[in-house]
C-alpha cells in the first residue's frame, strides 16, 4: 500500500471527522431548565376506558411521543399545565392524554406509521366520547406532537374517514416535516409522499387547520428564537425545556374561549395568540384593553418634552408617574425611525401617539409592535406611519417604585446601515472581512453580502469598546434571516468579545433580501464586525444537509473495489490485495461525469420524453433547502445543490470505505484468533465452504425464516455464514504461513520449484501443487482478498436493514412476524446470493465464461446508485443485487 494513499485518505477522514464533530457537537451548550413534577404522575389509561362514570370538565390535549418516545413525555406539560390553572381565575384548565406508541422506530422504519395514525383517529374519538355529558362538549382536540408524533398528527387528514373538524391546532416540536432522516425503507417515503401531497392539494379545506412548528435550534438542525425562551435544546430536551413549554402553556390558555369554556376554532384569533407567544411579543396581552387617554393637566410635573436626538433615563427608586414627549414636526425630514427601548419587561403599553400636544386625550397606542429580546423590550417606529400623530409619548412611570432604564432616539436608517461581503466558502478561514461601528447610536444593521446559502458558515466576531466605563444595557446582537423564521440572538455586555455563529437552515429563495446583523448597542461605543469562513461548521453545514451521499458513495467505492477484484482475476487470475483495490475506488471521472451528463440531457424536454417512455423513476437531486422548494411526481425535490460538491461526498465516502474495510480485516484477524483454537488447523481453501444439499437446506430455512419473522433476520444470519467462510480463510493462511515457516527451507524450494513464466503457466503449476507449498498459500490468499472485499459489499445491505431487524425485536412480545416487512422483497434473492459465494473461490471465476460480462456490471450500478438512491437509500441494496447475482452466477457456470 502507498504511502500516499494511506495519507490522502487519513487527510479525508479528518475532515469528515472535523465535519461530524461540528455537526453533533458545534453548538452552544443546552440552557433549558428542566421541567419538574409537583406530584407523582397518575397515568389513566385503563382507568379512563374502565371508568364509565368519568367526568371531564377541561379542554382536551393529546400529547403524542415521536421516534422511540414513551408516553410518560407529557408530564413536562400536564405539569405546567396544572400548575397554571391553579393560579388562574375562572376555572379554565386542561385534560392532558398521551399516546402510547410503544416507544416504536418510526424515525427509520415506515411500517408502523400508519397504524399509528388509525390509532390515533381512534384515540381522538375516544377523548371526546368523554366529554357527552357537557351541555357544550368540545368539538375538537389540540395535538401536541413531538419528532415523528407531529408528522403522525398531520397523517391524520389523509385517512378517508376522518373528520377535519376533529383537530384544529396541532403543534409540532422537532418534527421532521419536509422529509425522514434517512429513507431506509418505501414504507417511510410513501407515507411522507401521501402527506405531502394531501395538505398541497387540499390546502383549501384544511384552512380552519393551524400547525406550527417549533424546532430546538443548532442542537436541533431547525432554528427558532421563541420569545420568552430564547435557548437552542437538542432533539429531546425539547419535549422538557421549561422555557418552551412555558410558553407553549401560555398559549393555550389565551386560546381558550371564555364562554365555551374550550379551545377556540377562529382561525384569524389562533394565528394572532400563536404569533403572539411564539414569533415577535408585543408585551401587552392579547385582547387586553387599557386606558390610553392621558391628560397633561392631571400631572403637569410628570411630563418632560424632549427637544435632544437621545434620551437615557433611568427610574429613581421612589415610585412616580413619568412621560417623556417627543415632537414629530420637527424630526419628519431629517430622520426616518423611532427607535425606543426599556427594561422594564412588565405586560404593559408604555408608547402612544398624540393626535393633540396639549392634552393627548386622543392617543393611539403604538405599544403593539414591540419586540420582546433577552434584556429589554425594543419598539422601532416608521416614522412614514405615522402621519396623523404630532407627538409620541414614552411612559417610563413606576408606581411600584421598581427601577429600569428607558432609551430611546431618533434615527436615520440609512446612515446606520453598513454591508460587509461574506468571505467565499474556499478562503478557509484565512481572509476576513471587517466592518467599524463608531456608535453614535443604539440600533446599527449590517447587511452581509453574499450570504445566502446553506453551505455558508460564518465565525462572526464583534468587538466592543467603550472610553467611559459606567452601567449599560446590555447588547443584542441579532443574525436575522428575511426569508425563513430562524432568527438567533446572542447577548453581550459592554465591552466584551463575542462569537457569532453564521448558519443558515434554508437557502435564499429567488428576489429575497439578505441575511442581516442587527446590533442594539450601547451609545458613544466603538464595534469592530469581523466575518471569516468557519471550515469546521462548512463542513459540518453539508454534512447536516447531504449526509445521505455519503452511504451511497461508500457503496460505490466497494462496488468499484470489487470490479477491480473480478478484473484483476481476469487478468491473471490472482485476486488484487483488498485495501489497494479500495484505494483505486474513486473514480469520480467514471461515475460523476456520466451523472452531470445525464441532469444536462434531463433539462431537453426530447430526453424527458425517452425517460418517461422508459419508465424510468426521477433523478434524486442533491437535497433541496429553499422554503419553498417544488417536488415532481415523485416527492423529490427538483432544486438542488450545485453538482461540484459530489466529488466531496464521493472522497468522504472512499475514506468511509476505504478505513472501514481496514477495520473489517482487523475484526476478522482478531475474531479467528479467539475462534482458532475451537477448529482443527486447515490447509485446504474450501474450508468454511458448504456441501451443495447443506447449501440448498439452509438457504430454504433462512427463506422460510424470513417470511415468517423478519426479513433482515434471515439476511442477517445469511451475512454471518459468509463471514464464517472469511473467517476460516483467515485462520488457514495463518494455519499455512506458520507451517511452511516451521518447514525446511531445501524442502519448500523442493515442493515449489523454479516458477517461471507468465501468468497462467504459474497458476497451472500451483493448481498441481502440494497442499504444503507456497503456491497454496498464495491460492488461500487470493481467496481471502476476494472474499474481504465481497464481505465488506455485504456489510452495507446489513447496516441498511438494520432498523428494521432492531424494530422486530423490540415488537417480538406483541408478534413473531413483521408486518409490513420492507426487507421480504429483498431477502430471498440476496440470501441465494450469499450463501452461492459462500462457495466462491478465484479459481472458479477465473474459469467461469461470465466473468467478462460479469466484471462491466459494477460501473454501471454504481451510477446508477448516484442517480437514484441519495434520497432511496433502500435503493442502494437493490443495485448491489443487481451487481452481485451475475457475480453468484459465475459460481454455477
Amino acid at each position: 500500500m502507498k504511502l500516499a494513499t494511506v495519507a490522502f485518505y487519513g487527510f479525508a477522514l479528518g475532515l469528515l471527522a472535523v465535519g461530524l464533530r461540528e455537526l453533533l457537537t458545534g453548538f452552544e451548550e443546552n440552557r433549558c431548565s428542566m421541567t419538574y413534577m409537583f406530584e407523582y404522575p397518575e397515568y389513566r389509561g385503563v382507568y379512563a376506558q374502565e371508568t364509565r362514570a368519568l367526568k371531564l370538565t377541561g379542554a382536551p390535549v393529546l400529547f403524542l411521543p415521536g421516534n422511540a418516545g414513551s408516553y410518560k413525555q407529557a408530564r413536562s406539560l400536564g405539569s405546567v399545565a396544572l400548575r397554571k390553572a391553579e393560579d388562574m381565575e375562572g376555572g379554565h384548565h386542561f385534560n392532558v392524554f398521551t399516546v402510547d406508541f410503544n416507544e416504536e422506530l418510526v424515525a427509520l422504519y415506515g411500517g408502523s406509521l400508519l397504524r399509528q395514525t388509525h390509532f390515533l383517529h381512534e384515540s381522538i374519538k375516544a377523548i371526546l366520547r368523554l366529554y357527552k355529558h357537557l351541555k357544550t362538549p368540545p368539538q375538537s382536540v389540540v395535538l401536541v406532537g413531538h419528532s415523528m408524533g407531529g408528522v403522525v398528527a398531520r397523517a391524520l387528514f389523509t385517512l378517508p374517514r376522518f373528520n377535519t373538524n376533529l383537530v384544529s391546532l396541532i403543534i409540532t416540536q422537532a418534527s421532521p416535516h419536509l422529509a425522514p432522516v434517512l429513507a431506509l425503507d418505501p414504507y417511510l417515503l410513501d407515507f411522507y409522499s401521501a402527506v405531502r401531497q394531501k395538505w398541497v392539494n387540499q390546502a383549501k379545506k384544511l384552512r380552519n387547520v393551524t400547525v406550527l412548528s417549533v424546532g430546538g435550534g443548532y442542537r436541533d438542525y431547525q432554528a427558532t428564537a421563541v420569545p420568552r425562551t430564547w435557548v437552542s435544546t437538542d432533539h429531546l430536551s425539547i419535549v422538557w425545556c421549561k422555557e418552551l413549554v412555558l410558553a407553549t402553556v401560555r398559549a393555550l390558555f389565551d386560546l381558550i374561549d371564555p364562554e365555551t369554556r374550550q379551545f377556540s376554532v377562529n382561525p384569524e384569533k389562533k394565528m394572532a395568540v400563536l404569533s403572539h407567544h411564539f414569533i415577535r411579543h408585543p408585551v401587552r396581552m392579547l385582547e387586553e384593553t387599557q386606558e390610553t387617554s392621558v391628560s397633561i393637566s392631571d400631572f403637569p410635573e410628570s411630563w418632560s418634552e424632549v427637544n435632544t436626538l437621545r434620551l437615557a433615563y433611568s427610574t429613581p427608586k421612589e415610585g412616580q408617574v413619568k412621560y417623556f414627549l417627543f415632537a414629530l414636526s420637527s424630526r419628519r425630514k431629517a430622520y426616518s425611525h423611532f427607535y425606543c427601548r426599556s427594561n422594564n419587561l412588565e405586560m404593559s403599553s408604555w408608547v402612544y401617539g398624540c393626535v393633540n400636544a396639549s392634552s393627548c386625550v386622543h392617543t393611539v397606542d403604538l405599544s403593539t409592535g414591540t419586540e420582546l429580546l433577552p434584556p429589554y423590550k425594543v419598539l422601532v417606529l416608521s416614522l412614514s406611519n405615522l402621519s396623523s400623530v404630532t407627538h409620541l409619548l414614552v411612559s417610563a412611570s413606576n408606581l411600584n417604585g421598581k427601577q429600569f432604564t428607558v432609551e430611546c432616539e431618533w434615527q436615520r436608517q440609512e446612515s446606520q446601515t453598513l454591508s460587509v461581503p461574506a468571505p467565499h466558502v474556499l478562503s478557509f478561514g484565512l481572509t476576513a472581512s471587517d466592518v467599524s461601528v463608531n456608535s453614535s447610536g443604539l440600533l446599527h444593521i449590517i447587511q452581509l453580502q453574499h450570504f445566502h446559502q446553506v453551505y455558508q458558515a460564518l465565525r462572526i466576531n464583534v468587538a466592543s469598546q467603550c472610553k467611559v466605563h459606567k452601567d449599560r444595557l446590555p447588547n443584542v446582537y441579532r443574525i436575522h434571516v428575511p426569508w425563513f423564521g430562524e432568527d438567533s440572538l446572542t447577548t453581550a455586555s459592554v465591552p466584551s468579545v463575542t462569537e457569532i455563529s453564521g448558519m443558515l437552515h434554508t437557502s435564499r429563495p429567488d428576489n429575497s433580501s439578505g441575511v442581516f446583523l442587527l446590533l442594539h448597542t450601547a451609545p458613544n461605543c466603538q464595534y469592530k464586525v469581523s466575518v471569516r469562513t468557519s471550515l469546521p461548521r462548512v463542513l459540518g453545514q453539508i454534512l447536516r444537509f447531504c449526509g445521505p451521499m455519503v452511504p451511497v458513495y461508500t457503496a460505490v467505492t466497494l462496488l468499484l473495489a470489487c470490479r477491480g477484484q473480478l478484473c484483476s482475476i481476469l487478468k491473471s487470475r490472482r485476486s488484487a490485495d483488498m485495501s489497494q483495490a479500495v484505494g483505486k475506488g474513486l473514480q469520480p471521472h467514471q461515475v460523476n461525469l456520466p451523472v452531470y451528463i445525464l441532469h444536462m440531457l434531463l433539462s431537453c424536454s426530447w430526453f424527458q420524453d425517452v425517460w418517461s417512455v422508459l419508465y424510468l423513476p426521477p433523478m434524486d437531486a442533491l437535497p433541496s433547502t429553499t422554503p419553498d422548494m417544488t417536488f415532481h411526481e415523485g416527492g423529490v425535490p427538483v432544486e438542488g445543490w450545485p453538482h461540484p460538491l459530489s466529488p466531496l461526498f464521493y472522497i468522504w465516502g472512499a475514506a468511509v470505505a476505504f478505513w472501514g474495510s481496514a477495520l473489517l480485516r482487523l475484526i476478522v484477524r482478531l475474531i479467528s484468533l479467539i475462534l482458532a483454537p475451537l477448529h482443527r488447523p486447515s490447509v485446504s481453501r474450501d474450508c468454511g465452504t458448504l456441501p451443495r444439499r447443506t447449501l440448498l437446506l439452509i438457504t430454504l430455512s433462512l427463506t422460510v425464516m424470513g417470511g415468517v419473522s423478519c426479513g433482515a433476520l434471515s439476511i442477517f444470519a445469511a451475512f454471518l455464514l459468509h463471514l464464517y467462510r472469511v473467517l476460516r480463510l483467515q485462520m488457514t493462511e495463518r494455519s499455512l504461513s506458520h507451517m511452511l515457516n516451521l518447514a525446511p527451507r531445501q524442502h519448500k524450494e523442493a515442493e515449489n520449484g523454479s516458477v517461471e513464466g507468465d501468468s497462467q503457466s504459474r497458476s497451472t503449476e500451483c493448481n498441481g501443487a502440494p497442499l504444503l507449498s507456497e503456491c497454496a498459500l498464495q491460492e488461500v490468499r487470493d481467496d481471502l482478498q476476494l472474499h474481504l472485499c465481497l464481505s465488506a459489499l455485504f456489510t452495507l445491505p446489513v447496516m441498511l436493514i438494520a432498523p428494521s431487524l432492531i424494530h422486530w425485536i423490540r415488537n417480538l412480545r406483541y408478534s413473531p412476524q413483521l408486518d409490513p416487512d420492507p426487507c421480504w422483497p429483498l431477502s430471498v434473492p440476496l440470501i441465494i446470493v450469499y450463501m452461492l459465494l459462500i462457495n466462491c473461490n478465484t479459481l472458479k471465476l477465473s474459469n467461469s465464461k461470465l466473468l467478462p460480462l460479469t466484471s462491466c456490471i459494477p460501473l454501471p450500478m454504481s451510477i446508477a446508485m448516484v442517480t437514484f438512491s441519495p434520497l432511496h437509500l433502500y435503493r442502494v441494496s437493490y443495485f448491489l443485487l443487481a451487481a452481485l447475482v451475475p457475480l453468484a452466477s459465475c459460481v454455477l457456470l
